[in-house]
């Protein structure tokens, strides 16, 4: 139940002043939701300063400014496309007030000659004089009219305008309740000073004064509120989970290290201490749940085999889910080849598997012949049926929805989960978007691995790029050829289909060619020709981007990569260099770079390590853009900018902890504002069991 104290705040948005059947729809899309809270959780994006200048002569060329003048002139425009050209006067000089196509009639109202008006915008110069164009304020002083010293700036959609936002925002700000009790721990408050919360709302949506720091502070203060509320949520959830009864699967390092002894190499430490983390998790008597976050070739699928050893060792199950049907028959093969001459049996099940074979699969699934199964989401339809399956390893989780890890978990009793990542996330922000995870990491390569040489190349050497391409597919080798896009391009040719066609044609040789707006069954196929060598040049846009693994491919050509970002050029380097061969990756850019996508380049051919390159990223992008749309679900933010509030949330998960931990010694008055807080700001999250 929600405390009544804020009922005022969950009313629809047409509660508010001026909201009607027309706007509540434009406002609604904007804000991303129904209701006045969901407003006031639509932060501004910047803050202007429209405190006055005292005169003319102190305006500064590009800055936004308010100023006062009396009204010297106004002049019509002298052909169609000229403005009208208002003059202001203050004593010290002249300011020009241009408009566009404005209505005669209404300028004359406004600016009437002989009279004091206030005006603020930005100020630009043209042929030596001072201009203001369109001002955003226009003023009488006489009656009291002054702009606020300093505006909100909010993200807009089409419809609506700033000062619509803004005064419909400080309507919704009188519903906040006065007497709303701090959750916050107080010396944290005190320590910090921070604002109470509505006062820190009221200074970010409302401020009455301009002062940087008390904004930035009552900003900080309000993602603290939210990042607290996110851990709070999370601190609950790991708390039920140590309630709910799983099956205990117990360490087997005798039975480890047996395999380990058959491996052609040795495995780094951080696949060691990453074994050793889901061994301890595994033996506990509730659900595991775990991500395991690696750069390319780190080795995250040996880590993968080793648990699902440890849960075959008591007897268990392991269903291993990739997102295709390659890079599922990819785990396979790896997990057999290494599994099998063990005793371990592995299998293999897709939606293209039919009839007998089916069958056959299916049987060993439910009278529990079959240890591992490696598969896509036929893992979980229905038919689909384990004797006793004890972990499920889900590999590219960020292309799986959690209503699908939820699914194949329904086929076990309370499953141990373990998902796996090669998308490298600053250290900073690992733990900040995967709250509801535990979270070991691979940031070392396996010895052996072959180091790839990255070399940016100008595009007019082209056909040079192409004779080696030529030269590699003659020693049997296999390359990789991306395109920035799908469609045939004539003035350029650097889609996908344009330099297939081209390259089949310079080379003399079978290409095949994957993109996104192929079927999945085409794209499989064309993948599997690849993978076998029945081709051995792929061109294709970024849907290779993760998870293709073939030890043939030597060279990786990525065409127009001034316009890719810093991880994705990464992700696509690691498709090569898995063999025992040198290998090349080569960015064919477009001269002349600016100075980020020289700075990314310039990067990448500095280092291979994906967790300094998606640091470098953060820093050029910010962690929406890093992130990308297809891992937004991984993060719901109102309140928080990740760029600068970061280091809050350890803070908050510590808060968060030990108000679970230690809740039967909480004060009532502490728990109930904590409660509160939830109410108000726990993100809409459903969790990875």
């Amino acid at each position: 139940m929600r405390d009544e104290r804020l009922f005022p705040l969950f009313q629809t948005l047409d509660a508010l002043p001026g909201i009607g059947p027309k706007l509540k729809p434009t406002l609604e899309h904007l804000v991303g939701g129904e209701h006045v809270w969901d407003l006031l959780l639509h932060m501004p994006e910047r803050w202007i300063d429209r405190r006055p200048v005292d005169t003319f002569d102190a305006l500064v060329r590009g800055e936004v400014a308010t100023v006062q003048g009396e009204v010297h002139s106004v002049k019509a425009p002298y052909n169609e496309r000229a403005p009208t050209r208002v003059e202001l006067f203050d004593g010290t000089g002249f300011l020009i007030l241009s408009y566009f196509r404005a209505d005669p009639r209404w300028l004359q109202g406004q600016f009437p000659v002989g009279k004091e008006r206030i005006v603020s915008g930005r100020i630009d110069e043209y042929r030596g004089e001072r201009q203001m164009s369109h001002p955003d304020f226009v003023m009488d002083p006489a009656k009291g009219e002054f702009p606020p010293p300093v505006e909100p700036i909010y993200p807009l959609t089409a419809g609506l305008t700033n000062k619509r936002v803004h005064a419909t925002v400080k309507a919704a700000l009188d519903l906040i309740p006065d007497e709303l009790p701090e959750w916050i721990d107080g010396p944290l408050v005190e320590k910090e000073n921070w604002p109470t919360f509505k006062a820190a709302m009221q200074t970010v949506h409302a401020p009455t004064e301009w002062d940087e720091d008390a904004i930035n502070l009552a900003r900080t203060r309000l993602a603290y509120d939210e990042a607290l509320a996110r851990e709070l949520t999370f601190a609950k959830a790991r708390a039920a989970r140590t309630k709910r009864p799983a099956p205990a699967i117990p360490a087997a390092p005798d039975t480890l290290n047996a395999l380990v002894k058959t491996l052609p190499f040795k495995p780094t430490g951080a696949q060691i201490k990453a074994t050793k983390d889901i061994m301890s998790d595994m033996a506990k008597p509730h659900p595991m749940r775990r991500m395991l976050q690696g750069d390319v070739g780190s080795g995250k699928t040996l880590v993968g085999a080793f648990a699902a050893v440890q849960a075959a060792a008591s007897g268990f199950q392991t269903a291993f889910m990739a997102p295709t049907e390659v890079l599922a028959r990819q785990q396979f093969d790896t997990l057999d080849a290494m599994l099998s001459p063990q005793g371990y049996t592995v299998a293999a099940l897709t939606g293209r598997d039919k009839g007998s074979a089916r069958q056959s699969t299916l049987m060993g699934l439910a009278d529990g012949s079959i240890n591992i199964i490696a598969g896509t989401q036929a893992l979980f339809q229905e038919g689909v049926a384990y004797k006793k399956l004890g972990l499920i390893i889900v590999d590219e989780q960020h292309r799986f929805g959690v209503v699908d890890r939820m699914k194949l978990a329904g086929k076990g009793t309370a499953p141990h989960v373990l998902v796996m990542s090669a998308t490298p996330i600053p250290r900073t922000l690992a733990q900040s978007i995967n709250g509801d995870l535990d979270v070991s990491i691979l940031d070392e390569k396996p010895a052996g691995r072959q180091p790839i040489e990255t070399r940016a190349i100008a595009d007019d050497r082209i056909e040079d790029v192409i004779t080696a391409v030529g030269r590699a597919i003659q020693r049997d080798e296999r390359a990789f050829w991306v395109c920035p896009r799908v469609e045939v391009d004539d003035e350029d040719g650097s889609s996908a289909i344009a330099r297939a066609a081209m390259l089949r044609e310079v080379l003399g040789v079978p290409v095949g060619l994957v993109h996104g707006r192929m079927k999945g069954e085409e794209k499989d196929a064309a993948l599997e020709d690849f993978r076998t060598g029945r081709t051995k040049l792929l061109v294709a846009t970024t849907v290779i981007e993760v998870g293709v693994d073939v030890s043939e491919a030597t060279i990786m050509v990525i065409e127009r990569a001034e316009g890719f970002g810093l991880a994705q050029l990464h992700q696509l380097r690691g498709r090569v260099g898995r063999g025992d061969k040198p290998s090349f990756c080569i960015l064919l850019y477009r001269p002349p770079l600016t100075e980020h996508a020289r700075e990314r380049i310039d990067t990448l051919r500095r280092t291979e390590d994906g967790f300094e390159i998606a640091e470098a990223d953060y820093k050029l992008r910010g962690a929406g853009d890093l992130l990308g749309k297809r891992q937004s679900g991984l993060i719901s933010y109102r309140l928080i900018e990740l760029e600068e509030h970061a280091d809050l949330i350890p803070i908050a998960r510590q808060d968060a902890r030990l108000a679970v931990e230690k809740a039967d010694k909480m004060s009532k008055q502490r728990a109930a504002a904590l409660a509160l807080l939830s109410q108000l700001l726990s993100p809409d999250l459903t969790f990875s069991d």
